[in-house]
């Protein structure tokens, strides 16, 4: 009896994660996948493709650049170098979400298997719930929230995709928009170090500003360089000034009263 203890506690906790497809985060995403079965099908992308796109690509920037690219007359190598490279944006989030959830028996493999499921969507509910959910039941929980949320959103881009011919571009266009609008203020939320509010900040700045100044680099510029000036200020200002607060906070001790 003891022995399936373990096995029935991570399945408890895959089907608990299972349940995050109804949070807001993944409702709002599932909306935006509405949104882009009308993008593919406006580009000549047909539905099987719509759909191994999603499962294998799965985040949806990237799915708009490949798109992108391919309707532009890219060729291969210009394709794979322009979605690679939309891709290395989530290496961050990996690298700070798998810590949260690895213990010393999580096999390397199924880590690397995960990882495919990370987008902006997985790593602001992860880091949002993974308090409530002991170490040992993360790995099983994330599972459980990222498999069924990319298998339901294929199937949803292959029901939609001649449903949306019937949609006004205006209303399939706001659908699409609703997942950088509200991931915008979740990342200001989610955010618990300064140096990403600062890294933040500085890429709603240039962002705009590069893409009419040197439009094709502007997101690799604003976040190389937006990063490193987040950096670079949280590590010589931030930090420098909350190191000469403190001596003098550790020297000025509250006297005690004389005694008359």
């Amino acid at each position: 009896m003891s022995s399936a203890s373990p096995e029935l506690s991570q399945a408890r906790w895959f089907f608990t994660g299972m349940r995050g497809l109804f949070s807001l985060p993944a409702i709002i995403l599932m909306i935006s996948f509405v949104g882009f079965s009308a993008f593919a099908l406006e580009s000549g992308v047909s539905r099987t493709e719509a759909m191994f796109m999603t499962a294998s690509v799965w985040a949806l920037p990237a799915k708009m650049i490949l798109i992108g690219t391919m309707t532009s007359g890219a060729n291969l190598l210009a394709i794979f170098l322009a979605v690679s490279l939309s891709s290395i944006r989530l290496m961050p989030m990996v690298a700070s979400l798998v810590p949260e959830m690895r213990t010393e028996r999580t096999p390397t493999w199924l880590l690397l298997f995960l990882s495919h499921f990370v987008a902006i969507t997985a790593w602001v509910f992860a880091m949002g719930s993974f308090k409530d959910v002991p170490r040992e039941g993360r790995v099983a929980y994330f599972a459980g929230f990222g498999i069924t949320l990319v298998t339901i959103n294929t199937v949803l881009v292959g029901i939609c995709y001649g449903l949306v011919a019937e949609f006004p571009p205006i209303v399939a266009g706001l659908l699409f928009f609703l997942t950088p609008v509200y991931f915008t203020a979740s990342i200001w939320a989610t955010g618990r170090q300064t140096v990403v509010k600062v890294a933040f900040v500085v890429g709603v700045v240039a962002g705009p500003l590069l893409a009419v100044l040197v439009p094709g680099f502007d997101i690799l510029i604003a976040g190389l360089g937006g990063g490193t000036l987040a950096y670079l200020f949280d590590r010589y200002v931030i930090r420098r000034g909350e190191t000469s607060v403190a001596p003098e906070e550790q020297t000025v001790k509250p006297q005690p009263e004389e005694v008359v």
